[in-house]
């Protein structure tokens, strides 16, 4: 089976749209940044300005006026990744149906998965006040009330209360099932459509989601994530796609290129609880 019709515009568009269906930690970052991307090393570099002083107005006194200050973050698209696979002519043949798009699928959440595990790791730039020791979660009321603690953290540093997000182990999540102020995603006016996103309901002002890639950095400790979309910016991109004959086999080759960056830019809007499974 010669690849004669190939269109690279379309298989990287079809493996775009896999990833972004299957990603759980970089859906909820920002990309305000990506379209300033064009290829893999790409640097972005983020300015942000001091607020200015409040200061009271008194009638016949001079104003003051102040210089403003500014800081500046980096974005680097400088993961790179790549999936590469052959199919024999004969294997072809024999195969029902057409094996490369369920293939790329398969790179896709493969690649999806590594990507999303480098954005969850990012917990570690949370600002310090907003991180809660580890404590042990052994009912509905502790992992709703953990929920309640992270909401106040995001609260006291005057993060806004529309658009928060959490994104809890699977263990966690059977354990809100278990509290009566969990609101359940498949109990949804949409069937439970949202589910396929990783939503699984709401608790607390949160919108909750769940994963695999839940960090795990210790036997029984998981990391429990909140924040909002500003706090995190994700840029990706797929640079190439290409099909190929084999110089040294009846068959083709088909490979891709994935690159992609993200930065924590607000890690005031982060908070961070530190969630010990019951034994």
């Amino acid at each position: 089976m010669a690849i004669t019709r190939f269109r690279a515009e379309v298989w990287s568009a079809l493996l775009a749209t896999s990833l972004k269906k299957a990603h759980v930690y970089a859906a909820l970052c920002n990309s305000d940044y990506e379209g300033e991307i064009a290829a893999a090393g790409d640097t972005v570099r983020i300015t942000s300005i001091s607020r200015p002083t409040i200061r009271t107005y008194g009638r016949n006194a001079d104003i003051q006026y102040e210089e403003l200050t500014d800081a500046q973050r980096t974005l680097v698209v400088d993961q790179e990744k790549y999936w590469a696979f052959s199919i024999d002519d004969l294997d072809a043949a024999q195969a029902r149906g057409n094996v490369v798009p369920e293939a790329m699928s398969e790179a896709a959440h493969g690649l999806a998965d590594v990507a999303d595990t480098y954005v969850a790791n990012l917990y570690t730039q949370a600002q310090a006040a907003n991180v809660i020791p580890a404590r042990t979660i052994s009912s509905g009321d502790a992992a709703y009330e953990s929920l309640v603690d992270l909401g106040v953290k995001l609260g006291e540093a005057n993060v806004p209360n529309a658009g928060r997000w959490v994104v809890i182990p699977e263990w966690y999540h059977g354990q809100l099932l278990k509290s009566p102020n969990f609101i359940n995603a498949e109990k949804a006016a949409d069937g439970g459509a949202a589910l396929r996103r990783g939503f699984i309901g709401q608790a607390a002002g949160f919108d909750i989601f769940k994963s695999n890639n839940a960090p795990n950095p210790a036997a029984a400790d998981y990391v429990v994530m909140a924040g909002v979309r500003a706090a995190i910016t994700y840029a990706d991109q797929v640079n190439r796609t290409e099909a190929l004959r084999s110089e040294a086999r009846f068959g083709d080759r088909v490979r891709g290129l994935y690159n992609y960056g993200a930065k924590v830019i607000r890690p005031d809007a982060l908070a961070v609880l530190t969630a010990t499974r019951p034994a």
